[in-house]
């Protein structure tokens, strides 16, 4: 999480307190959304996110690997995250850090909730199924990695072309057709500061936020809620997070649904 000063620390909470916000937000707007697909050319499904000032690109890999053992007619689904030390001061070098673990996780979460992928459709033969790499890289950090995150690997889901598997060999050259996709998951990320409730926290915002939540939901159901830090929400809190967590998402669907092939 990005340290800041106590001057700035001051402003932001005064902003908070008067209904404001940086960058002329209301406390229930997110920042401009910007997906581009087919980033990564040799990736199998990629999309590069643009979420204010915080970027993350999304790639997706395919392999063939043994199903899990109490799911033997299921692919596997796997989310990784990489929080890349060019992206801000607080990353460093090495194996991955409480932060990114939660971070891969909640993501990880509210797609294999939603069932977004058909897993079923990744049945190869017996003890063969397709593995989905879902691996998130952060470019510039500036808050709300969360749904920048989700919105990245939907989109990379939806639009990821499936290999060829012939005498036990993946054949890229070749595609087969598009990955099944089920559903489609959003998620809403809300910070709380000094009792008031904020949508898509900046990096500022996140420094001096009492506590976080993260909703993940498809067009109908809740399907992942994490919450973060020590900070209490109150059941009318929670409520009305939850009401304009669905609002919100009818926007997020669509801005999915225009980058899908």
């Amino acid at each position: 999480m990005q340290k800041i000063n106590m001057i700035k620390s001051e402003y932001l909470r005064g902003l908070v307190a008067k209904g404001m916000r940086e960058g002329l937000r209301d406390h229930f707007s997110y920042r401009d959304i910007k997906l581009t697909n087919k980033f990564i050319p040799n990736a199998e499904g990629s999309t590069h996110v643009e979420l204010g000032n915080t970027k993350i690109v999304v790639g997706i890999k395919m392999g063939v690997d043994s199903p899990m053992p109490d799911r033997p007619t299921e692919g596997n689904l796997q989310v990784s995250a990489e929080l890349l030390p060019l992206a801000s001061a607080e990353y460093e070098v090495g194996p991955p850090s409480p932060d990114a673990v939660e971070f891969a996780r909640v993501v990880d979460r509210g797609i294999r909730a939603a069932g977004v992928v058909d897993l079923d459709s990744l049945f190869i033969e017996e003890d063969k199924v397709w593995t989905v790499f879902v691996d998130v890289y952060v470019l510039n950090f500036d808050g709300n990695l969360f749904d920048a995150a989700t919105l990245g690997a939907v989109s990379a889901l939806n639009n990821t072309k499936m290999p060829r598997y012939e005498d036990g060999k993946v054949i890229r050259e070749n595609m087969t057709g598009k990955l099944k996709i089920n559903n489609v998951v959003t998620s809403c990320t809300w910070a709380k500061i000094d009792n008031k409730l904020l949508l898509d926290p900046t990096s500022s915002e996140e420094s001096i936020m009492d506590s976080r939540l993260t909703i993940a939901n498809d067009k109908d159901n809740i399907r992942a809620m994490q919450k973060g830090l020590h900070g209490p929400f109150t059941a009318k809190e929670v409520e009305e997070i939850i009401d304009k967590t669905f609002e919100k998402s009818k926007n997020l669907r669509q801005i999915i649904e225009k980058t899908k092939e």
